[in-house]
């Protein structure tokens, strides 16, 4: 399966990085989401981004949005990686990238490194926006821009 625009998320459920089961069903259809796929902790592109994330949470949170990252890492370097960093917001545990897939998110550079996809949802939640790219800091703005349009 590949959400495009217009498809409306099914229920998934995956580990935080707390190793509690993050059930989707308690956000979508009750506030916008911003869920963004990144390819691994502690990279420089994907801590540019999740501190990217962290830094504009406030404002995603005044716009009644979530955040929520993925990758296949495990709970517990999930679980390092926020605190290093002092992520506020969701990071679910792919290992298996059954979350990967259901999005449809593809490899980048020949297939060799995971991809790195942003997927705005409205409180319906109904895909309103893709933006795929491997510049990780454009991410960021790209969605409070896309947030802002569905509330305002």
């Amino acid at each position: 399966m590949s959400l495009k625009i217009g498809d409306i998320v099914p229920n998934f459920a995956a580990k935080d990085s707390h190793g509690e089961l993050f059930e989707s069903q308690s956000v979508l259809g009750r506030k916008p989401l911003v869920v963004y796929f990144y390819p691994k902790d502690n990279t420089p592109g994907c801590t540019t981004e999740a501190c990217g994330f962290r830094d504009q949470y406030e404002d995603f949170k005044d716009l009644g949005a979530e955040v929520i990252g993925i990758s296949s890492d495990s709970v517990k370097s999930h679980h390092k990686f926020a605190n290093k960093h002092k992520l506020p917001f969701i990071l679910l545990s792919d290992p298996d990238k059954k979350l990967r897939k259901l999005f449809g998110v593809r490899n980048n550079l020949f297939g060799l490194l995971p991809g790195r996809v942003t997927y705005i949802i409205d409180k319906n939640g109904l895909v309103i926006s893709i933006f795929d790219s491997v510049n990780a800091a454009k991410h960021i703005p790209k969605a409070l821009e896309t947030v802002r349009e569905l509330v305002l």
